[in-house]
């Protein structure tokens, strides 16, 4: 299987750079500046109603008033 960053272009002074399968908020990229690193790689980014999957990592969505 081919690594995203050998398909994708190379942009210069990219931060990170995401494919996605819905348009990006401002608050969604507010909230990938803080997970990806500055590094100037692409990750992928799959969102579900209850759970996202970040570069084949699943991380399940939490409700905030289920944590306390």
């Amino acid at each position: 299987m081919t690594d995203i960053n050998d398909m994708m272009p190379k942009i210069p002074h990219m931060r990170w750079g995401a494919l996605m399968n819905k348009a990006p908020t401002n608050n969604k990229v507010n909230e990938l500046n803080k997970i990806f690193p500055d590094n100037g790689k692409w990750h992928t980014v799959f969102e579900e109603k209850d759970h996202t999957y970040i570069d084949d990592k699943l991380i399940w969505k939490k409700d905030k008033k289920d944590l306390t």
